[in-house]
């Protein structure tokens, strides 16, 4: 695996969108530090209130080890935040596993964590105010973002002025206690490949994704296949990105589905980035639109750990008699 791309996916591993996170400890080959971010906002819609919310926030810890023969051990603990209610719900899981990587020999990882599946599908779930919803509404248990209890490895080729083709392999066994359209619902192992290359700035992505899902007297196989492509760096002058998904059985009560997000953003050397982006789910058996939206979104860096964001996402309606609903928000954003 080559040392570039290895530091890449250790660096995503860790921190994800988080910008920043503080090193408390670093002694010999051993380092731990604390990261995460609180995210308020005042937002609001035409079907509710206007109130101040919670944007994702979250609170991390990470830790290296040099284990020898090459091989650095990796651990992250990560927790969203509710403080604006509290109660029993104030801290739940979002990731925690331990990962092992090795330049030659990839990257393998044990625990609830981003997913191969993500590293294709998630390239345009980056604005911080309204970004890509399809894959975590009702595809949870099937690891098309955060995947609980999964093991997976990656690895990587460069092949120097020929670009770099990077691969991504996971599996999660038996789960029970999920529902599926408010039915409980027991997941079959699953299983998820992905396969990415890269040259020049462009990176192009294919992920497939399967799984038995049983209900009752259903029990179907949920499949996906996943294109994407993408270019440049979000927030780095120009970023394009583009995910189509074809489903079975992956948007619960969605025989046959097709899932669209695209991304168009510019950071000026100003430090201000806009973007446009949009986001559908087609049933494809009825030829019904079950949502679609598109959304203006600011972000401006005031320092590197302190950001302010404005969006308004336009509600651009369905075939299933939902009423529209156009929302806003504006708000901070404080990395820890």
């Amino acid at each position: 695996m080559d040392k570039k791309h290895l530091a890449i996916a250790v660096a995503a591993a860790f921190y994800g969108s988080q910008a920043v996170a503080v090193e408390l400890y670093n002694e010999g080959d051993t380092t731990f530090s604390v990261g995460g971010h609180v995210s308020v906002g005042l937002g609001g819609s035409e079907q509710g209130e206007t109130e101040v919310q919670q944007v994702s926030p979250r609170i991390n810890i990470n830790a290296t080890q040099d284990i020898g023969n090459g091989y650095t051990a990796d651990a992250k603990g990560e927790w969203a935040l509710n403080y604006l209610e509290g109660g029993e719900e104030t801290f739940t899981t979002r990731l925690g596993y331990i990962g092992v990587s090795h330049n030659a020999n990839g990257r393998g990882v044990v625990g609830t964590q981003w997913s191969p599946y993500y590293d294709g599908a998630g390239i345009a779930d980056l604005p911080i105010a309204f970004a890509n919803d399809f894959l975590y509404d009702d595809q949870g248990p099937l690891g098309t973002a955060r995947a609980e209890r999964m093991i997976s490895y990656r690895n990587s080729l460069n092949l120097n002025d020929a670009g770099v083709v990077s691969f991504g392999l996971g599996w999660q066994g038996t789960t029970t206690g999920e529902t599926w359209n408010g039915a409980n619902a027991e997941y079959d192992d699953r299983v998820q490949i992905a396969l990415n290359y890269s040259i020049m700035g462009v990176g192009l992505n294919y992920a497939y994704n399967t799984g038995d899902v049983q209900v009752g007297a259903f029990d179907e196989t949920a499949r996906s296949h996943m294109l994407s492509a993408n270019y440049g760096i979000y927030g780095d002058g120009l970023y394009v990105a583009v995910v189509y998904a074809m489903n079975d059985y992956m948007n619960q009560g969605l025989e046959e589905s097709v899932a669209i997000e695209g991304l168009l953003a510019y950071a000026l050397p100003s430090s201000l980035n806009l973007s446009v982006n949009y986001e559908s789910v087609e049933d494809d058996k009825n030829s019904n639109t079950i949502f679609s939206q598109m959304a203006l979104q600011a972000e401006y860096n005031f320092t590197p750990t302190f950001v302010g964001f404005g969006g308004y996402q336009f509600d651009l309606g369905n075939d299933i008699d939902e009423p529209e609903d156009d929302k806003w928000i504006i708000g901070m954003r404080y990395y820890l």
